[in-house]
């Protein structure tokens, strides 16, 4: 029965042994594995810098010209708003044909002209053909 083991465990350390020789011989241990797989190789020699831009210089007189005037005809909504009011939850669930609901805005009060979120002036109801419209009286400076 000792023979047995002994020669059992006599043919695991042949084997591991042979493993570590077998590594050796081929001249590729763990860190010569490494260096042998070109991904492994690339991460480790791989430096992280910073991006390259081109240069942009939008002074010049073709930008100018040439870029805004393509823009000129791009829609915008723009927006009237008459005034807003601040409701809870369960008066705005209530609210129903003939309900009232009151703006923060007196009724000589001008009306703003809004585009993008952007206030861009303001102005007085007027109609136009029966169609409301808005006669600027201000323009707001947005710089």
């Amino acid at each position: 029965m000792t023979t047995e083991l002994e020669n059992s465990a006599a043919e695991e350390e042949t084997t591991e042994g042979t493993g570590a020789e077998n590594q050796a011989v081929d001249g590729a241990g763990v860190e010569g594995a490494a260096t042998d797989d070109p991904a492994a190789e690339s991460e480790k020699d791989v430096e992280v810098g910073s991006p390259e831009y081109q240069s942009f210089d939008n002074t010049g007189p073709a930008n100018e010209n040439g870029d805004l005037a393509r823009l000129q005809n791009i829609q915008i909504a723009v927006t009237a708003e008459l005034g807003r009011a601040t409701l809870p939850i369960q008066e705005l669930m209530q609210l129903a044909e003939g309900s009232v609901v009151e703006l923060d805005r007196a009724i000589d009060s001008p009306i703003d002209l809004i585009a993008q979120g952007v206030t861009l002036a303001s102005g007085e109801v007027v109609v136009v053909d029966g169609c409301f419209a808005i006669r600027i009286l201000n323009v707001h400076d947005n710089k």
